[in-house]
């Protein structure tokens, strides 16, 4: 993967966690969202991270609610923004519950935690058969890994064919919610050299805390599409609190500019996301 070929930027904006007492800005609703999201996708975002709450704000995988989500997304950005759905637990939701929600709601994209589908190998067997049908379906999955031993046992898993995508798209994430594990340059370094030993796949990146917009920059200098957002962070590179979600993202994708890193536009990420549904 080259930088060269244009990076894809991700927006996450309100995560499964977070609410508006944390930040006023971070949107809740359906409207709020897609104002969120039209304005991320003017400041440089060609995907949105999508997390949907109930009518209590609390985190949902209600396909319904990822329905009319998407729906409001496409109409705010004239169909210019992929739409990623997460399957995240959050504590809340058994796997049978995260895949039948993927399933039932055929999104043009969607994140999946391995740890949480596939924790040991009795669960390879569904996972397998899961990921199979999202092929099946053209829904882009991007799988979700949180340590280098995570990534080596992905690796694995790959080559015996659990995971059937010819190029899987990985989203590698640094630091956690909690602050208990480092998120920083050389901690990405520790992800950076696992990952070097998994080939064939598509790489991006997020980070946690007032570090997010240093480890990002240092990641998309060696090609890894990026993530960011309020679910991650919400300071700016000084230290401020940034205005809303779009500030962040004009903020990073400002700074790849002044790095020479293009982006890749909504078309791009469009064409990627048909690609990879059908697993070339």
């Amino acid at each position: 993967m080259s930088a060269r070929a244009g990076l894809l930027l991700t927006v996450a904006p309100n995560g499964a966690r977070r609410t508006q007492t944390d930040h006023p800005a971070l949107p809740i609703t359906t409207e709020e969202i897609a104002v969120c999201a039209a304005a991320c996708h003017a400041a440089g975002a060609a995907m949105i991270h999508l997390h949907v709450r109930d009518g209590d704000g609390r985190h949902s995988l209600d396909p319904d609610r990822y329905l009319d989500a998407t729906a409001a997304v496409r109409q705010r950005t004239h169909d210019r923004m992929t739409v990623q759905i997460t399957s995240e637990a959050a504590g809340v939701y058994a796997p049978r519950e995260q895949m039948r929600c993927i399933l039932t709601v055929k999104p043009e994209a969607a994140s999946v935690a391995m740890r949480e589908l596939c924790p040991d190998s009795t669960a390879e067997a569904a996972y397998g058969a899961f990921l199979e049908r999202c092929a099946a379906d053209a829904i882009w999955v991007q799988h979700i890994l949180y340590s280098p031993a995570e990534i080596r046992r992905f690796g694995a898993l790959h080559r015996a064919g659990v995971i059937p995508e010819q190029h899987p798209f990985v989203l590698l994430v640094v630091g956690s919610y909690r602050g208990d594990q480092p998120s920083t340059v050389a901690e990405f370094g520790r992800y950076a050299v696992a990952a070097a030993e998994v080939p064939d796949c598509e790489w991006a990146v997020c980070a946690f805390g007032s570090a997010e917009h240093v480890v990002l920059r240092h990641a998309a200098a060696h090609g890894f599409h990026l993530r960011t957002g309020f679910e991650n962070n919400l300071l700016l590179p000084d230290g401020t609190p940034a205005r809303d979600n779009a500030e962040l993202v004009a903020c990073l994708a400002n700074a790849l500019r002044a790095d020479s890193i293009p982006l890749t536009d909504s078309v791009g990420s469009r064409s990627r996301t048909a690609r990879r549904g059908r697993g070339v």
